[in-house]
């Protein structure tokens, strides 16, 4: 069976998608931004939680202060990215509930009442909400540059509040000169897949 998606679009989202390591200089648009997320909210999530919290990092001096919590190999790139993207994961999403799961508005208090069982439901749901939206910034024509090689604490600190967690840090921007890497290899479906 083959995929409805189109060839073309298949390889734009995932087979010749890639991290990005460079960028040029062109700007990244708070347009082309909002259209992502129009985009990209409507990704699934448990109870339609919507935990994922965006934090773009655009003028110099947020930027002095986000590059020296990147790991060293991630300054470079950080410091030199047309836009730069923190995402978090709000651990007070459960409030947003009864608005966005009327079906079940008790959910907010019957599943999530208790601060522990919020941040592992926030930490897993807006990271599916995190790679909706790398998925999203290939579909609108640019690359993404994820890293998780960063300090979360001293973003937390930084750029966030205590009732947020910082998960991927990602660079935006259209692709440079030696922006890729060769594809790396994937595991093959037998290797993923069981059957039981």
């Amino acid at each position: 069976m083959s995929l409805v998606l189109d060839r073309a679009a298949q390889d734009l989202l995932f087979r010749e998608a890639r991290t990005a390591n460079a960028f040029t200089d062109e700007p990244v648009t708070d347009e082309q931004v909002q259209a992502i997320y129009d985009l990209v909210k409507y990704g699934p999530t448990a109870f339609n939680q919507t935990p994922l919290r965006i934090t773009l990092v655009r003028s110099a001096e947020a930027r002095e202060r986000l590059v020296p919590h990147m790991a060293e190999g991630n300054r470079a790139k950080t410091a030199a990215a047309p836009l730069v993207a923190i995402l978090a994961a709000d651990n007070e999403f459960h409030e947003e509930l009864p608005t966005l799961f009327p079906a079940f508005p008790q959910a907010k208090d019957a599943f999530f009442a208790e601060r522990p069982a919020r941040e592992r439901s926030a930490t897993l749901n807006a990271a599916l909400q995190a790679a909706y939206f790398i998925v999203g910034v290939r579909a609108a024509g640019l690359a993404a540059g994820p890293m998780t090689g960063f300090d979360p604490e001293g973003v937390r600190k930084e750029f966030l509040d205590d009732d947020h967690t910082p998960l991927v840090i990602v660079n935006i921007g259209k692709p440079g000169e030696g922006a890729f890497y060769p594809r790396s290899p994937r595991l093959a479906y037998d290797e993923v897949v069981t059957t039981v």
